[in-house]
């Protein structure tokens, strides 16, 4: 459980690096840009050897339902997290978010939540959850209003929920490579 939180307290303060100190940042230049993105990849490496490390202990037993609303919560943090990538005029949902990729991993983190009972799973699943809030907080806090942006075409929203879609496939081929059936009984 060390390695998982040290991992999660390393994306924290990598993440949160240049809102908490931007000078210090600035005085990094471009080779700021490697370290932090260093020192996420090792944040990522001590979360995944400390979840996986961590003793199961049961804290709830989630619902069989919550399987299925995972799964579509999924297909909604991906649909929601790409909204805000679009080059141009934005999908819809990007339009009335002001932060569309904070929103769609908190979304993952909730969907996580409702189908893992387990400390180790709280503890991950949970920090990233309020990390995304707290990051988009900062983010608010350090440049005010939000002004919208502009819609994108119909393709870009045809081509938006084909990528979820598409991620969706690979992401649930994975869990199940790794031994993780993720549709329910």
């Amino acid at each position: 459980m060390t390695l998982l939180i040290l991992g999660l307290i390393l994306w924290w303060a990598a993440h949160l690096f240049k809102r908490v100190a931007p000078d210090t940042r600035a005085k990094l230049g471009d080779p700021g840009k490697g370290l932090v993105a260093g020192l996420i990849v090792a944040s990522v490496v001590l979360m995944v050897i400390g979840y996986r490390g961590a003793d199961f202990i049961t804290v709830w037993t989630p619902p069989l339902w919550a399987t299925h609303l995972n799964n579509l919560l999924m297909l909604l943090a991906f649909y929601t997290y790409g909204a805000g990538a679009a080059k141009g005029g934005k999908a819809w949902l990007g339009t009335k978010l002001r932060h569309p990729q904070q929103t769609g991993f908190g979304i993952w983190a909730v969907a996580h939540l409702l189908v893992n009972g387990d400390l180790a799973s709280i503890v991950l699943f949970g920090g990233l959850l309020l990390w995304s809030v707290v990051q988009a907080r900062v983010i608010n806090a350090q440049e005010g209003p939000w002004t919208a942006p502009e819609r994108g075409t119909m393709a870009t929203e045809i081509r938006l929920i084909v990528i979820a879609v598409i991620l969706y496939a690979i992401i649930a081929g994975i869990h199940i490579w790794l031994g993780v059936w993720p549709f329910g009984g």
